[in-house]
């Protein structure tokens, strides 16, 4: 059984795959029964609530994405508010983005404070992007006692010194399908690396699909092509990292995940 701890189910184009039923029909073929879908901004997120609903296998988060400044800014009381909802497991899609937003990043970090303090109230991880602004993101959690709570670097484009720094903060390191991009021998030293017990797979679905699917619109289904290359570049089989992911994914998002 894998887990694809992090997707956006409400960018889907959902026609192409038959609605959201054929995305998880064809998730389910490849082995996939479980889903994070992530939400990126406070305006869209009860329509996600209502897409997914009948479907018990997928969790939520709620939060703003940093480069998300069109619509309502985030608020302590908007974020605990929604994140006291039964599905929602975690806060995010958080952090600071600074290679195409450089110029709000005053507001980025004042966005990201208000994420983590929501996320101490409530008792749930974070779930952190991180683009051209390692220092600034490695300072605001820590300033912030993020470790209280833990959480993931989702889509993980660093190195290994940042991984561990991440680990020291209680954070687990997700792996998207840029892991397999041919360039990516930083990321995959990182995958190599990292302790079974901080590691994630993800997709970033409809973004970022996996060799050989790159440059199409990602699915759920594709994390297994993201977990079998991580398989490979740590020597372990399919079904060993598969489990490993799963475990993890059940004990920091506390969801029980039987075996299925």
């Amino acid at each position: 059984m894998l887990v694809d701890s992090h997707c956006h189910l409400d960018r889907l184009d959902l026609e192409r795959f038959g609605g959201l039923a054929g995305v998880l029909e064809t998730a389910e073929a490849h082995g996939v029964t479980r889903l994070l879908s992530v939400a990126t901004d406070l305006e869209s997120w009860p329509a996600l609530a209502r897409l997914t609903e009948p479907y018990p296998k997928i969790a939520l988060s709620v939060g703003v994405h940093p480069s998300e400044d069109g619509g309502r800014a985030p608020t302590k009381a908007a974020l605990t508010a929604l994140g006291r909802e039964s599905r929602v497991v975690a806060i995010g899609e958080t952090g600071l983005d600074y290679h195409y937003g450089a110029d709000s990043a005053d507001r980025q970090r004042d966005w990201f404070r208000v994420h983590i303090a929501a996320a101490r109230e409530l008792g749930k991880p974070l779930i952190v992007h991180t683009r051209a602004a390692r220092a600034d993101t490695l300072r605001v959690l820590e300033e912030e006692g993020a470790a209280e709570v833990g959480g993931v670097l989702h889509c993980f484009t660093e190195d290994w010194a940042m991984a561990e720094q991440a680990l020291a903060l209680n954070f687990h390191v997700s792996f998207s399908g840029i892991v397999t991009f041919k360039n990516a021998k930083q990321i995959q030293e990182v995958a190599r690396r990292l302790p079974a017990e901080r590691l994630l797979v993800e997709t970033d679905s409809p973004y970022l699909a996996p060799v050989p699917h790159r440059g199409k619109p990602n699915q759920p289904a594709w994390v297994r092509h993201v977990a079998e290359f991580v398989a490979g570049l740590r020597g372990e089989p399919l079904e060993r990292v598969a489990a490993t992911t799963t475990a993890n994914y059940g004990r920091l998002f506390g969801v029980t995940v039987e075996a299925e």
